[in-house]
This record gives structure tokens, sequence and C-alpha cells, in this order.
């Protein structure tokens, strides 16, 4: 199960014929492993990456480490919840290091990634700091390469 996980995650528009052909499996048996992936919330969607510097739509998108107090009995989840229930809200990783969650959002513009910060995340109970980072460019982002790299010609690193 794990090859055809791996499979969709790079492209999730694979059939389960595809499938099925790649993994040496009948179509049935994968659209079994489909289903039980699904049911058991190991396969938790189908989605695309974009790359929004190709679009007439302006993107911005923003890292914000959250330094947080954890909560008696809750740790550090009761506040990643309610940070994740944000619509705007992409992803939320609890970190070790210097801060405590990173929270990832893309929005129209850097206006309105500093007034979630400001409005929404920063007054919540139990979040202690806040510090904002702009994504100026994405390379790679889930194994998929947005611009590729011109070949320059090759140069010793000393001269």
């Amino acid at each position: 199960m794990t090859e055809m996980l791996k499979l969709l995650e790079k492209d999730a528009r694979y059939t389960p014929a595809e499938l099925a052909a790649m993994l040496g499996k009948s179509e049935e048996a994968v659209r079994k492993d489909i289903a039980a992936c699904e049911e058991n919330n190991i396969l938790l969607g189908y989605g695309a990456v974009i790359d929004w510097e190709r679009t007439d739509e302006e993107m911005v998108t923003a890292l914000i480490e959250v330094k947080i107090a954890p909560q008696r009995g809750d740790g550090y989840d009761r506040i990643a919840e309610r940070i994740y229930q944000y619509e705007e809200v992409e992803s939320v990783f609890l970190m070790s290091g210097a801060f405590d969650l990173t929270v990832i959002l893309t929005e129209r513009s850097l206006k309105e990634i500093s007034t979630f910060v400001y409005a929404k995340l920063a007054p919540i109970e139990g979040v202690t700091g806040t510090a904002t980072h702009f994504i100026m460019k994405k390379y790679k982002y889930n194994n998929r390469i947005f611009s590729p790299v011109i070949e320059q010609e090759e140069r010793p690193l000393y001269i």
C-alpha cells in the first residue's frame, strides 16, 4: 500500500487501472486499497500544486513562526486546532527549536496576511509571539519543481 500512496502523492490523477499496472496488482485490489485508505483517513484528499507566479493572480505565501504557552492537559493541541480552523490557514506544524508552531497561508496581499496575524492569530489566548516570513520565490514544493533551473556554465569554486 505504501508504494500506491507514494504514486498518488506524486500524481493524484493516476487511475486505478494505471496504478494496478504499475504495482502489479489487479484493478479491483487497488480500488479496495484506495477505499480503505480513504476510510481510515490515511488518504486525506486529492489536490493540485499551482504555480501562482505564472498566473494573473497576485498571491503571497507566508510562513509564520508562533510561540505558545502549552495548555494544561492539551499541550499544544488546543491552540493548534484553533489556528487550523481558520479558512486562510493551509498548514500548521508542531516544531522543535526556537518556536512551537509553523503556520502557512497564502493570500492576495501582504496586508491580508498582516491582518490575519494581528487580528486573528496573535490575540489567541496562549499565543506569546509571532514572526512572519514571506516566501519570495518557490523553487520546489511537494516534490514539484516550479521554475526549471537554467543551466549555468560550470566554473571552479576557487579561482
